[in-house]
């Protein structure tokens, strides 16, 4: 069925302007068949002037690693405001 996502991922807001957000990302998932992975890169957005997502730049990059080893890395705010503490 695909990857599945482990945990929430970590968003740190790196900047922003008037159309433009750029953050950094940290994620566990899964496959099917237990393999357990970490994907962590950045990622930069464009909007228009209707607020729709007009260009989307990301730079992932992703590792095997053992369940459960959050890292807990991203020691900022997520985008959505809220602290991130690590598992």
């Amino acid at each position: 069925m695909g990857a599945r996502t482990q945990l929430p991922p970590d968003q740190e807001l790196w900047a922003s302007t008037e159309n433009r957000t750029a953050v950094r990302f940290a994620y566990e998932y899964h496959d099917d068949s237990a393999n357990c992975f970490r994907a962590y890169g950045n990622e930069n957005w464009e909007f228009d002037a209707d607020g729709l997502m007009r260009r989307r730049i990301a730079s992932p990059a992703s590792t095997s690693t053992r369940p459960p080893k959050r890292t807990g890395n991203f020691t900022g705010r997520s985008v959505a405001g809220q602290t991130n503490t690590p598992a």
